[in-house]
């Protein structure tokens, strides 16, 4: 049933929420945004003005843009640590989401497809990992992962190894624990999506003659697109700037670029260039993003 508000209704509703994004997003950015435009000042005025009243110009300091792209020496376009940081969180990201998507779409599936009275149960299950400390939750996988760690243990009192195996501080520690944080944030809107499903349409598939795996991938899969791109983008996104799970279960070659930021920043004492670098991050992340919305509003 459609919901008539009046004028003022309809935009104090639409209102909110735009206040609330530029309160608490757009105005931080257009701050963190001018940062990286300038220069560190002295003890008083942490950075310098970026007009200049004697001359009325502009100084725009774009040496932390250009940083960037390439070293400070002239070598080679794209051949620096951050790229090689922005390539490194992108990557871990895709697979982390990935993953997420091939564990979360079963239990999704097999939540949706259960009786209505165990469905609360069954999420609450899924929930409850966020009843627990985040930092409580990543220090767990590092007893589990460690050399003489829980998984060690296990493995050499079956035998199966006689010395620890290199677990912690690798690729697939780092997989590991983003997949375990950032899988409720998949399987909670493949939920939502799967759950409204009329699964009548599979058994109509079913008289048709197709076999389950087909009518799964022709009838649910595509129904579930807009449950699947959710689910993605809610794990793709924060993994790109994880900055606690790289940090403790990742090795010196797993630095990713929210690292690289926390080292900009307090480290280096470098907070343009830190700014810099969180602005382009940003830009690579909504960036595709409107121009994937662009397309499919236009298609739909």
């Amino acid at each position: 049933m459609a919901l008539n508000l009046p004028m003022p209704g309809k935009r104090f509703v639409i209102g909110v929420p735009f206040g609330w994004l530029l309160v608490f997003f757009m105005l931080p950015f257009l701050i963190l945004f001018y940062i990286s435009f300038v220069d560190m000042g002295n003890d008083i005025s942490p950075f310098k003005p970026i007009w200049d009243h004697e001359t009325g110009l502009l100084q725009l300091k774009y040496e932390n843009y250009i940083s960037i792209f390439r070293s400070p020496d002239g070598g080679e376009l794209f051949q620096t640590i951050y790229i090689e940081a922005y390539i490194r969180s992108i990557w871990y990201a895709l697979c982390t989401a990935v993953l997420c998507l091939v564990i979360g779409y079963p239990f999704s599936y097999f939540i949706a497809r259960s009786p209505a009275s165990v469905r609360p149960a069954l999420l609450m299950m899924v929930m409850l990992p966020f009843w627990t400390s985040f930092l409580l939750r990543v220090y767990a996988w590092k007893g589990i992962l460690a050399d003489q760690g829980v998984l060690n243990q296990l493995l050499m009192g079956l035998g199966i190894t006689s010395e620890p195996i290199q677990m912690l501080y690798t690729n697939v520690s780092m997989l590991v624990g983003m997949t375990y944080v950032y899988l409720p944030f998949m399987v909670l809107p493949l939920y939502a999506n799967l759950v409204k499903m009329d699964f009548r349409l599979l058994e109509a598939a079913y008289d048709l003659g197709a076999s389950p795996f087909k009518a799964f991938w022709l009838v649910t899969v595509p129904l579930s697109k807009a449950g699947i791109i959710a689910g993605f983008m809610l794990v793709f996104i924060p993994c790109v700037g994880e900055f606690v799970i790289p940090s403790l279960l990742g090795g010196p070659e797993n630095i990713m670029i929210g690292r690289v930021v926390w080292d900009e920043m307090f480290t280096s004492n470098n907070w343009p260039r830190a700014s810099a670098l969180a602005v382009v991050m940003i830009g690579l992340i909504v960036i595709p993003l409107a121009i994937y919305y662009h397309f499919t509003g236009e298609e739909k």
